[in-house]
Parts: C-alpha cells; structure tokens; sequence
C-alpha cells in the first residue's frame, strides 16, 4: 500500500519546483490513494461475500453425524477470512486518514458551483455536436 510521494522521486525540482509543482504533487498522490482506496472496498465486498458462502454452505450440526475434519477446514477458511477482512479495513482506515490529511487544507466545491459547471460542459459538448453534424451534412452534400 506504500505509493512514494512524487516530490520524493530523485529528480531535480527544475523550474516548476515551486508551491505549485507540489500541490500538483499532492493531488496526484491523493487521486492515487483514492483508486487504491476503491480497490480496498472492493476487495472488502468480495471478502465479505465469501464468508457469507462460507457461511451458508455450512451444517449447523442437528443432531447429524459431522465430519470433524471438514468442519475444521470450513471454521479455518472463514477465521482467514475474517482476518483478511480486518486487514482490509485497517488498510482502508489509512488510506481514508491520510486522503483526509492531503485534502486538510483545500476548500470543498460548493454543490452549486458544480452544477454550474456541469451546465457549461453540457452546452460546450451540445455546441460541438452540432458543429459536427453541420460539418458531416455539409461533407454529404459535396459528395
């Protein structure tokens, strides 16, 4: 789970080598973390759906005869499990620290800035739709 910080790369800071070479720097780390951090739920996910196979394809022992051995490797698979489970989570909770400490100083995006935004990109791809319509009709009618 170690992802090198890029500052810490060996090369030369070079003429961008300022605060803002850094914050870029940051912010790929955290991009970073973040993907890893999705893995992780994933992982979690398909873990905790494994124990409950586990656990659905085990006997409860009624009354039956039960094979001592299997029980024992059914009860060993699923304490792995669980184990792995806990270290996934643990690894989540660094992973959510230290994304959480990256972003400590940077100011949220208000909801309303966003949709602005998302306007403007959805009029700039509708602009270049049409433009590529008129260009595809004014191709058709040369040929």
């Amino acid at each position: 789970m170690s992802t090198p910080p890029l500052a810490a790369s060996g090369m030369a800071p070079g003429p961008f080598g300022g605060p803002q070479a850094q914050q870029a720097a940051r912010e790929v780390n955290t991009a970073s973390l973040c993907r890893i951090g999705q893995e992780t739920v994933q992982d979690i996910v398909y873990r905790t759906m494994e124990i409950f196979q586990l656990l659905r394809n085990m006997q409860l022992p009624n009354g039956v005869t039960y094979h001592t051995g299997t029980y024992q490797d059914r009860l060993a698979k699923l304490q792995d499990h669980l184990r792995q489970l806990s270290i996934l989570f643990r690894k989540l909770r660094l992973v959510y620290d230290k994304c959480n400490e990256n972003c400590g100083g940077m100011d949220p995006i208000p909801v309303e800035k966003l949709k602005q935004k998302n306007q403007q990109l959805k009029q700039i791809m509708d602009q270049l739709r049409n433009l590529i319509w008129d260009l595809n009709a004014m191709l058709a009618m040369r040929n």
